[in-house]
């Protein structure tokens, strides 16, 4: 089967141009030091899991459900687990030392609480306790929803709040401010932290038994964008460890997938309206790409410019009852037709880790593209995924 064959709504992992990310990525790993994971928040296609494993050093996880698929399925040599959440459960502490090797808290109050749990676990070196910091940096402007530094965010423990010295058996800091974002605001951002929680940073010459032994830089990272300073990235890791001594982590999401996937769609309608043709197509942003509403997010159409730069413009909207459910305005050097196909692009992120059976719409298939042009079908959806979750 080819991908013209396939079943629409369908996303479609590109096989080709995942490697092609987890080549660069590896080389950042290679000539850094750095340790890279994938975050699984953006991406949890498992059965490219065996893939990952042979470039990465792991995955991390934003809870329990993520660490176990994680554990299943990320089978690399020496793989890593780690796992944040702002809040673990207590029978979830119980099982999230059981399968991660890194665990990193919230707040003091968490850390606290699960002593009694994770402290015997890492008395055996089964795990590495964190804590995630608020660097109190806005790198962003735009999303205000994806800025863990906003003003009040409950999202880690800002520097007031923090003691003097690290809490016993602490071993790791973790920050994350970026989203979508090339080198330079992670540089900034790391001076900051550099600056104002430098005495949890090994000294030379000096008991350090109370220091860090690792950090992690966090996601957001677009590593694999054509323009980002991978050289950049590069010198400030080996800073980092050369001056530090430390284990750096890396935990991008996006970039690990990013322009990897296609969600291909098929005009079922065209509504005449006064202001311009509508496209009814079989999927929808409010179920299968809910960035598109929430960021918001225009999606890249393939052979497709911005409206009214090319002859034939459209909205392309849903087949939900959702009015609002519109993707964005389109324009072709060709009319459209009913039964036409169309590929939105870089849809492998944040979309079958988000997509819901609103309206109950059906999920679509999940494929992949083998590199040798073949595609596959991985999962395929019905009623019965619809009925299950209510």
């Amino acid at each position: 089967m080819t991908i013209t064959d396939i079943k629409t709504p369908a996303y479609v992992i590109d096989e080709k141009k995942l490697r092609q990310n987890l080549e660069i990525l590896q080389r950042v790993q290679k000539e850094s030091g750095a340790k890279i994971l994938l975050a699984q928040k953006a991406y949890s296609i498992y059965q490219t899991y065996p893939l990952i494993s042979q470039y990465l050093t792991g995955a991390t996880a934003s809870g329990l459900y993520e660490a176990k698929l994680a554990h299943e399925e990320m089978k690399g040599e020496n793989t890593e687990n780690h796992v944040y959440e702002p809040a673990f459960g207590d029978e979830e502490m119980v099982e999230l030392c059981e399968i991660c090797d890194h665990i990193v808290f919230n707040s003091i109050n968490q850390l606290e609480h699960h002593r009694p749990v994770w402290e015997k676990a890492a008395s055996e070196g089964k795990v590495s306790v964190g804590l995630r910091i608020n660097p109190e940096f806005s790198t962003q402007d735009t999303h205000e929803i994806y800025d863990p530094c906003a003003k009040g965010s409950r999202l880690g423990i800002c520097l007031r709040d923090m003691p003097q010295e690290l809490p016993q058996g602490v071993e790791g800091l973790h920050f994350h401010t970026l989203c979508e974002q090339g080198f330079e605001p992670l540089e900034t951002t790391f001076l900051k932290v550099e600056q104002e929680f430098g005495r949890f940073f090994p000294e030379p010459m000096k008991d350090n038994s109370n220091k860090i032994k690792w950090i992690n830089l966090g996601g957001g990272h677009h590593i694999t964008r054509e323009d980002y300073n991978i050289e950049g990235l590069i010198n400030l890791v080996k800073y980092i460890r050369q001056t530090y001594g430390i284990e750096v982590y890396l935990e991008p999401g996006e970039a690990i997938a990013l322009d990897a996937g296609y969600l291909v769609t098929t005009v079922m309608d065209i509504v005449k309206t006064e202001m311009m043709p509508v496209l009814i197509l079989d999927t929808s942003a409010a179920c299968h790409m809910p960035d598109v509403l929430e960021m918001p997010y225009r999606p890249p159409l393939r052979d497709s410019e911005e409206a009214g730069e090319l002859p034939f413009t459209y909205r392309l909207s849903s087949r939900t009852c959702l009015a609002g459910d519109i993707i964005g305005d389109y324009s072709f050097d060709h009319e459209i037709q009913i039964g036409d196909r169309l590929v939105f692009e870089d849809m492998a992120i944040y979309s079958m880790v988000k997509n819901n059976t609103f309206n109950g719409m059906a999920l679509p298939d999940i494929n992949i593209l083998h590199e040798n042009g073949d595609v596959e079908v991985l999962r395929r959806f019905g009623y019965e995924d619809f009925k299950i979750r209510l």
